[in-house]
């Protein structure tokens, strides 16, 4: 049980209200700073994230929900997030020495944006806060890299693209097998970082669903080509892998990573997902079919049409292969003509009426608004928070309340 020295628990009390005010302004500072000083830091961190915002806003939430859990036993469970950040500094190899790095400029920053308010007394409570949120981190993710059998100092292994299939316009699948040696074993439902060096030099890391079942020989991600909305940039790994990923072509990839997993009970499931959001339920389908053909599974999953649904045809065999498997699917368009197993409904996903398995086990993948409405619309249908699971593409901004976790 992580605690607080009983004077920088006093401090953290005082100010915790303060700095979560803050924050925001704070990481901003630190990123700039940080990469400044450390350009390297630049081929591990997305960079499209820190344009948009959303990295600092990530860290900021997650070191604020962490001080809440230390001074408020009553606050949520923090493990949860804490085991999603480890899992996604082992697929981008993150060192316990960056911890350093990181724990100077982000108090910096802290220390700049208080000003005269930032007291010795203060600043050494935080430091405290993040060290104990670092430490943290760190063992957790030496556990994984030891399991894994992964140097941190060399977290990508060279796969070849053996196969690559078009699922839709902006979709599509690789089948990576390793140059040398076998598949690391994974679970159903994690994700791999494949890091591509761009043609100005930058190199960038980003994370993939392995939309396989486990394989033993090959593994498959299925990727959506990013375009860039209201000012956003494009997706440029998602267009980098798009134009050039082909047969042949060696990629680096992470050991597999994740904590959404599928389980090895006989509970029913219920899947939700939308858009690229269906590639973890496509693995968890393909392995459930195989071993487990009698689980009761509902998969519910919104579209903008009927052609953006990838991996729709080897979902629609598994359904079918399944003694009690059912889909419905949402779709913005066309959901009158979509030739589904089930007649689509249109517009936006709707779980208010749908029938649910009792005790049933809730994965979803999408949007983070949209899990947020459908969490809030089955919760209200009665799932308990506990049995609903979440896999979040990008920075976790879920941290930013964490009552919703």
């Amino acid at each position: 049980m992580l605690k607080l020295s009983p004077e920088s628990e006093a401090v953290v009390k005082e100010t915790a209200g303060v700095v979560a005010e803050i924050a925001d302004d704070a990481t901003v500072i630190f990123y700039r700073d940080m990469f400044e000083a450390h350009p390297e830091l630049l081929n591990v961190f997305n960079v499209a994230n820190q344009a948009i915002g959303e990295q600092p806003k990530a860290l900021a939430a997650s070191v604020v929900a962490f001080a809440v859990h230390l001074i408020n036993p009553e606050a949520p469970d923090f493990t949860p997030i804490m085991q999603r950040i480890a899992h996604k500094h082992v697929s981008l190899g993150i060192s316990p020495e960056q911890y350093l790095i990181v724990g100077h400029y982000l108090l910096g920053a802290v220390a700049k944006v208080l000003g005269d308010a930032a007291t010795p007394e203060i600043a050494a409570a935080w430091d405290e806060v993040y060290w104990l949120f670092a430490t943290s981190l760190i063992a957790e993710e030496a556990r994984l890299y030891a399991n894994a059998g992964t140097d941190p100092k060399v977290p990508y292994r060279p796969y070849r693209v053996v196969e690559r299939f078009e699922e839709s316009d902006e979709v599509f699948s690789l089948l990576l097998s390793p140059v040398d040696g076998v598949v690391p074993g994974h679970y159903t439902g994690q994700y791999v970082s494949i890091a591509v060096d761009l043609p100005d030099g930058r190199r960038q890391p980003r994370q993939y669903t392995i939309s396989s079942g486990p394989r033993g020989d090959s593994l498959r991600v299925t990727i959506k080509r990013v375009r860039g909305v209201n000012g956003a940039p494009d997706g440029r790994v998602s267009g980098w892998l798009y134009d050039y990923a082909t047969p042949g072509t060696i990629l680096d990839v992470s050991q597999p990573a994740g904590d959404v997993i599928l389980d090895d009970t006989d509970k029913p499931l219920v899947l939700v997902s939308a858009g690229i959001g269906i590639t973890p339920v496509a693995a968890i389908m393909e392995d459930l079919s195989r071993r487990q053909p009698e689980r009761t599974v509902r998969l519910f999953h919104a579209d903008k049409t009927h052609a953006h649904h990838a991996l729709y045809d080897g979902l629609r065999r598994q359904v079918l292969a399944m003694a009690d498997a059912r889909a419905q699917n949402w779709y913005e368009e066309g959901a009158e003509e979509a030739p589904t197993l089930h007649p689509a409904r249109p517009g936006f996903m709707d779980l208010s009426d749908v029938e649910l398995p009792e005790n049933a086990e809730v994965f979803m993948c999408g949007p983070l608004p949209f899990m947020q409405m459908a969490r809030k619309t089955l919760m209200d249908q009665g799932v308990p928070s506990e049995s609903i699971h979440y896999e979040v593409f990008g920075p976790d901004m879920w941290a930013q309340n964490p009552t919703s976790v």
